[in-house]
């Protein structure tokens, strides 16, 4: 196996304190690193400042997925105990894939309730380590879920009690772009947060075009990779959306020459999944398991927006594919000597 595509390789030390519990102040106040491939030069800015960071014209593609209150915790019915729920995505008639902590221990027939609230969940069956739960209450089932089930956080986000019940709220509003329109994520295109309505203007000014795809983050994003030649790792397939207009401007911009921006790592995976090149008419809908890591050659996108990611995760293989590992572990060196916050509340990084 060659070292470059060894998950160890790919491992670094992050001090805990990097580690962002809480957005930014201010969306666009967020920290901006900026990395130039072809010098090795090493920036720093503020998140404000991007669209002079940017060759204009060019063309800079979103991914306007939105976050839905997925998280829930209930207690079985029969026996009291604690259960905790991760709907992650709605199937049919009110049925539910989930991931449930401690379902090898529940049968068929299980039920869920959710404190005093109309609520019940019903394991209904099983998928390898999958649940499906069948959901009911009177009334309106996703305005019950609005009120009851709070926001997914990732597992390195620390929220413990009532007593955090601002950031809870905080936390509605902030892991999620003002951009947010299709609903189905379970995770929040994080490279998107740090925009703001202004900003969106700016780019505009500055000859930034903008456009919209959908991918609806799932675990297939965050699944750890366990094996140590990477290549054995597959990605969970993720559900994306291309509207006509947005086909529309990827072909003219390719024509005409202009750079493709890619924000965040799920626009950049549906982006490297078409054929920007083959006539195309229409809207694109489809599943997307693409894994990019080092070795691949990016063809649809020319430079990348992105936070700072975790060690031998699939987001840190694909910057390290886009950059070049040894360019990407001295911009991290630096990071980290320079304090920046990591992950899905942290700050940025521009790659030219």
């Amino acid at each position: 196996m060659p070292p470059s595509l060894k998950l160890s390789d790919f491992d670094f030390d992050l001090p805990e304190k990097l580690i962002a519990q809480k957005p930014a102040k201010l969306r666009d106040r967020s920290r901006l690193m900026i990395l130039d491939r072809k010098t090795g030069a090493i920036g720093h800015a503020v998140f404000s400042d991007l669209p002079h960071h940017l060759p204009a014209p060019s063309l800079m593609v979103f991914n306007d997925t939105k976050v839905i209150p997925a998280k829930l915790l209930g207690h079985l019915v029969n026996s009291g105990r604690a259960v905790e729920i991760l709907l992650l995505r709605e199937n049919n008639d009110d049925h539910w894939e989930a991931l449930v902590k401690g379902l090898g221990k529940l049968k068929e027939g299980t039920e869920i309730k959710f404190g005093g609230e109309p609520l019940k969940a019903t394991l209904t069956a099983r998928q390898d380590d999958r649940a499906i739960l069948k959901l009911t209450c009177p009334g309106n089932l996703k305005q019950v879920l609005n009120r009851v089930a709070t926001t997914p956080l990732p597992p390195y986000i620390h929220r413990s009690t009532a007593a955090e019940e601002n950031l809870t709220e905080l936390d509605r509003k902030r892991y999620q772009t003002v951009f947010a329109k299709h609903a189905g994520a379970i995770a929040a295109p994080t490279a998107g947060l740090h925009f703001t309505p202004k900003l969106l203007e700016s780019l505009d000014r500055e000859g930034i075009n903008c456009a919209f795809l959908t991918l609806h983050v799932g675990v297939g994003t965050f699944q750890p990779i366990r094996s140590e030649d990477i290549r054995e790792h597959n990605m969970e397939a993720e559900p994306f959306h291309v509207p006509a207009e947005t086909l529309k401007e990827l072909v003219r911009a390719r024509k005409r020459g202009q750079d493709i921006i890619a924000v965040g790592s799920t626009s950049t995976r549906v982006l490297e999944s078409m054929n920007l090149d083959a006539v195309m008419e229409g809207d694109i809908s489809g599943w997307t398991d693409r894994f990019i890591y080092p070795g691949q050659e990016l063809k649809a996108v020319d430079r990348l927006l992105t936070n700072f990611h975790l060690p031998k995760s699939t987001l840190y293989l694909l910057v390290c594919a886009f950059a070049g590992k040894d360019l990407i572990e001295r911009a991290y060196r630096e990071a980290i000597g320079h304090n920046y916050r990591f992950f899905s509340y942290g700050d940025a990084m521009l790659i030219l």
